[in-house]
C-alpha cells in the first residue's frame, strides 16, 4: 500500500501522472491555474474577499424580480405605510416628493394637424382634465390624480392606473375615467407559465416577446374589511392600465418603496426619540427626595413617615412659589434630571442618512433651517431639483401622462372624429428659485446669447407659450389704449428705467 507524505510525495505522484498520463496532468494543471486565477481575482477587490469582516454581507446573484418575490413586497409596503403613519419624517419625506415632483400639475398642451382641431382638443383637456369627471371616483381632478399617483409610487413603491370606460350618454366631456389603484390590487400570486404561451411575473403577464399584454388585478383592495369574500383576480388587458413605478434594476417588473433604504434607520431613530423621552419623564416624576439624619421610616404606601408615625407636618406636592419650613434634622434635595448630550449631533446625523436615502435635502425632510446659509441651501435645492426633473421626465410623463394622453385621444377620436398628427406637451411646475434676481437674469443672458429661445423660458416657468404670449399681446394693447407707461413695458422703458430712444424722438417737442 502507497503512502505518500508532505509536499515530496506529492510533487513525486505528480510527476508520475505526467508519465503515465499526460492528458490527465494536463487537466490537473489547468485547472490548479483556474482556481488560482479565481482567487487571485476575487482578492484584488475588497468587497469581493471573504472573512471575518464580510461574514454577515448578504450577496447574492439573484435578478430583479426574485429580491422582491415571496412576499418581500408586501412586507415593504406595510412597513412603509407604518411608517408614513406614525413617522413625521417619513410622512415629510414622501409629501415632499410629491410636492415638487407634481406642484400644481404637469399641464398637456395639444397641438393638431389645423387650428380648428388644436382648439378642439384643449377645450376637451380643459373641460375633462380639469373637472372632477376624470375621476372614476369624482374627487379630484387629473392635477390631484397626478399628486395621488406621486405619492403612491414614493411611499408604496407602485401605483396602478386603470381606465374605465364610460358611456357617450353619461354626459362627460370624454368617456373615460381613471381610477388610482394601489399596487395591493396586483395578484402576485400569479407567477409562472400562463398557460397560453405568455408567462406572468407578480401578476404582469408578457407575451413570447417581453411585452406586457395583461395584469392580474383583484376586484377588491385584498385588505378591504367592507367584504367577506376571498379576492379573486381578474385578467385586465394591458392597454387600460397605467403603471408607474422607478425601475432601479433592468428587467424589473414591480416597484419598491422608496423608504426601503431607510426604513429600519427611522424605525430606530423613532424608538430612541421615545427612549429618550420616557427616561426625561421619568427623571421629571422625581422632583425632591426629603431625607433625615435622625432616622425615617418608610409607612404605609411608601411615604415617608416620622417616628411615631407622624406625617402631618411632610408636604408630598410641590408647587410653584412654594416656601415650606422643614422641621429640624430634616432636608431636602431636589432630583438632577440626565443630559441629553450628543442628542442633537446624533438625531442630524440620522436625519441626513434618511435624507440622502429619500433623496431629499435635509431641510425639506426636517423643517431646520439653523444651519443653511445662501451657498449651502443653493447647491441642495439646485441638486434635488434635478432629481424632480428626472421623476418628471422618467416616471410622471411616460408612465402616467403619455397612458392619459393615449386614452384622451382615443376618446376625442371617437365623440369628435379629432384625427390626424397630434403633438402633446407636458408642462411641469417650475422650481421655485433660490435667488430670483440673479437667475432671472442669467436667464435673460442665455435668451439673449440665442442659447434658449423665449418660448423655452416661458414653458419652464410652467406656462404655454403660445397664451402667454397672446396675454402678453392683450395687455400691451390695453396699455397703448389708455395711454399708460408702466417700467414693465420693455418698449418704450429700458432696463434702467428711462424711456427707449425711439419713443423720446416720437414724442411731440414744446415750442
Amino acid at each position: 500500500m502507497l503512502r505518500f507524505h508532505g509536499d515530496f510525495d506529492m510533487k513525486f505522484l505528480e510527476n508520475v501522472i505526467k508519465v503515465v498520463a499526460p492528458e490527465t496532468a494536463l487537466r490537473r494543471e489547468k485547472a490548479r491555474m483556474r482556481l488560482k486565477a479565481m482567487f487571485e481575482a476575487r482578492n484584488m477587490y475588497d468587497g469581493a474577499s471573504i472573512g471575518r469582516r464580510t461574514a454577515g454581507w448578504r450577496r447574492v446573484s439573484t435578478d430583479a424580480n426574485s429580491e422582491t418575490a415571496f412576499g418581500t413586497l408586501a412586507r415593504l409596503r406595510d412597513s412603509a405605510r407604518d411608517l408614513v403613519r406614525n413617522n413625521e419624517f417619513a410622512e415629510s419625506g414622501i409629501d415632499g416628493i410629491a410636492t415638487y415632483t407634481v406642484g400644481a400639475g404637469i399641464v398637456p398642451h395639444f397641438k393638431g394637424p389645423t387650428e380648428q382641431i388644436t382648439e378642439t382638443l384643449e377645450r376637451l383637456a380643459i373641460a375633462h382634465f380639469d373637472s372632477t369627471d376624470i375621476d372614476a371616483q369624482q374627487q379630484h381632478d387629473l392635477y390631484g390624480l397626478q399628486s395621488q399617483v406621486m405619492r403612491t409610487v414614493a411611499e408604496s413603491g407602485e401605483c396602478l392606473v386603470r381606465r374605465r370606460r364610460r358611456r357617450l350618454s353619461d354626459g362627460l366631456a370624454l368617456p373615460f375615467a381613471i381610477q388610482v389603484l394601489e399596487p395591493d390590487f396586483l395578484d402576485a400570486t400569479k407567477d409562472g407559465d400562463a398557460g397560453n404561451g405568455n408567462v406572468v411575473v407578480q401578476g404582469v403577464e408578457f407575451d413570447s416577446l417581453g411585452r406586457r399584454v395583461a395584469y392580474w388585478l383583484f376586484d377588491e383592495h385584498p385588505g378591504s374589511r367592507s367584504s367577506y369574500r376571498l379576492p379573486t383576480s381578474r385578467r385586465v388587458p394591458a392597454r387600460d392600465i397605467a403603471h408607474i413605478y422607478r425601475q432601479s434594476r433592468p428587467g424589473q417588473v414591480r416597484g419598491v418603496t422608496w423608504l426601503a433604504s431607510t426604513m429600519v434607520r427611522l424605525n430606530d431613530f423613532g424608538d430612541y426619540e421615545d427612549a429618550q423621552l420616557m427616561r426625561q419623564k421619568i427623571a421629571a416624576c422625581f422632583a425632591a427626595f426629603v431625607t433625615d439624619i435622625e432616622g425615617v421610616s418608610a409607612g404605609d404606601g411608601g411615604h415617608l413617615t416620622a417616628v411615631g408615625g407622624d406625617t402631618s407636618n411632610y408636604r408630598e406636592n410641590l408647587e410653584p412659589g412654594l416656601i415650606e419650613t422643614l422641621p429640624p434634622g430634616r432636608d431636602i434635595r431636589f432630583g438632577d434630571p440626565p443630559g441629553v448630550d450628543g442628542y442633537g449631533e446624533y438625531s442630524s446625523r440620522q436625519l441626513h442618512a434618511v435624507a440622502a436615502g429619500l433623496k431629499v435635502p435635509y431641510e425639506l425632510l426636517t423643517g431646520d433651517y439653523s444651519n443653511v446659509n445662501y451657498s449651502s441651501a443653493r447647491m441642495a435645492w439646485q441638486n434635488f431639483y434635478k432629481k424632480v426633473n428626472v421623476w418628471q421626465k422618467q416616471i410622471m410623463i411616460p408612465q402616467f401622462c403619455r397612458a392619459v394622453e393615449r386614452w384622451f385621444l382615443e376618446a376625442a377620436a371617437v365623440s369628435n372624429g379629432t384625427g390626424g398628427s397630434i403633438k402633446a406637451i407636458w408642462t411641469p411646475p417650475p422650481p421655485s428659485m433660490v435667488d430670483p434676481t440673479k437667475e432671472i437674469a442669467a436667464q435673460r443672458d442665455d435668451i439673449r446669447s440665442g442659447t434658449k429661445t423665449l418660448s423655452d423660458a416661458v414653458r419652464e416657468r410652467g406656462k404655454d407659450p403660445k397664451e402667454h404670449f397672446a396675454e402678453l399681446q392683450s395687455d400691451m394693447a390695453l396699455l397703448d389704449e389708455l395711454g399708460l407707461t408702466l417700467d414693465c413695458d420693455p418698449r418704450r422703458v429700458s432696463r434702467t428705467g428711462t424711456m427707449q430712444r425711439d419713443q423720446v424722438a416720437s414724442e411731440p417737442q414744446e415750442t
